[in-house]
């Protein structure tokens, strides 16, 4: 079969990613064989195919957004069957046994594996992944649009829950891709405002289109006295873009006792605030990967919610043009290797 490996770290514009031949993973015990549909790209890829993220052995095939269809199942697999749309997406697998683990933390798990970095990903025909990892694809979604559910949506997800917004709260976005433009609508489903920032104009009138009620730049908040329109205070702020000096001005776009989340595999450093941007109880905390609570639940969600997902695709071919195209923030939405979509669904 065919696969897209990384053999060293590179630029992500310089072509990186190797179209090889590569023998059909066979699944073993509590594995299933994905036959792959489609598998999103972003900008955690970026970051292992730049280093970094570094993979523990080279060659690694990235790709943790997988849809496809079961082909396979391993010995002692209860509960699928060959033929069922399924997903996989980053947390490849967890020990299960540590002490993060007993108290439901998987995605802290010091033996946690992580799917396209420590273990083949779904920039390939297919794939083995645990079958416990991988969740059904609700129906509504054909598989390019489902893709970004399973990073995107996910992670997203998951920092919004740990941001603590409720409805009716005014939430800020730092940063508005294949992430951020699914959060904003759930928070507005769940009956909140939303405010956006971010530096493409493409970005701003997706945000604007999809409810959000402000949306422009976060040079509006190093400001001391603004010269045009400016956001209202929020509760809470998730930062997404994976740039350090947006943390301070999240601190100052949120209320005393508001929460900021930032939303980053990788992130480059923090500079020095001053302490009043903190003070008055805010919050500050990350979002550590994701863990099968998670999936499951926003998988419930994405079914209920009729999500629209921004994509843009790419022929399995040209994954290395999708790459390049993420790191230059030129996606509206996500990036989305195709393999052969079936026509509806």
């Amino acid at each position: 079969m065919k696969a897209w490996q990384l053999l060293r770290p590179a630029d992500a514009r310089a072509a990186p990613l190797c179209l090889v031949e590569v023998p059909e993973p066979e699944p073993g015990p509590g594995e299933i064989r994905l036959r792959v549909r489609a598998c999103g790209v972003c900008l955690t890829d970026v970051h292992v195919a730049e280093g970094d993220l570094v993979a523990p052995a080279y060659p690694v095939t990235p790709g943790h957004q997988v849809v496809g269809i079961v082909e396979a199942v391993g010995p002692g697999v209860e509960g699928v069957r060959p033929g069922e749309r399924r997903g996989a997406y980053w947390l490849h697998r967890a020990c299960g046994h540590c002490e993060a683990c007993r108290r439901g933390d998987e995605n802290l798990c010091s033996y946690a594996r992580f799917t396209g970095l420590h273990a083949p990903g779904g920039f390939a025909q297919a794939m083995a992944v645990p079958a416990a990892y991988t969740v059904p694809i609700p129906p509504g979604y054909d598989d390019a649009t489902a893709a970004p559910l399973l990073c995107a949506g996910v992670i997203g997800y998951r920092a919004l829950r740990l941001s603590g917004l409720q409805p009716g709260e005014r939430l800020a976005l730092f940063g508005f891709g294949a992430s951020a433009h699914l959060v904003l609508q759930v928070a507005r489903h769940q009956g909140s405002q939303v405010v956006v920032f971010t530096r493409s104009p493409a970005h701003r009138e997706l945000a604007r289109q999809l409810g959000a009620m402000w949306a422009g730049g976060a040079e509006v908040l190093a400001q001391e006295e603004a010269a045009g329109p400016v956001p209202p205070a929020c509760d809470r702020a998730i930062v997404f873009a994976p740039a350090g000096e947006l943390v301070p001005l999240a601190l100052r776009a949120v209320r005393p006792g508001g929460t900021v989340v930032i939303n980053a595999v990788h992130m480059t450093d923090i500079p020095s605030f001053p302490y009043r941007l903190l003070h008055g109880e805010r919050v500050l905390r990350t979002v550590a990967h994701v863990t099968r609570r998670d999936a499951e639940e926003f998988m419930a969600v994405a079914a209920s919610v009729p999500l629209q997902v921004a994509v843009q695709r790419y022929p399995f071919e040209q994954a290395n043009q999708a790459l390049a195209a993420v790191k230059e923030s030129r996606v509206r939405g996500a990036a989305v290797l195709v393999l052969d979509e079936p026509a509806g669904r």
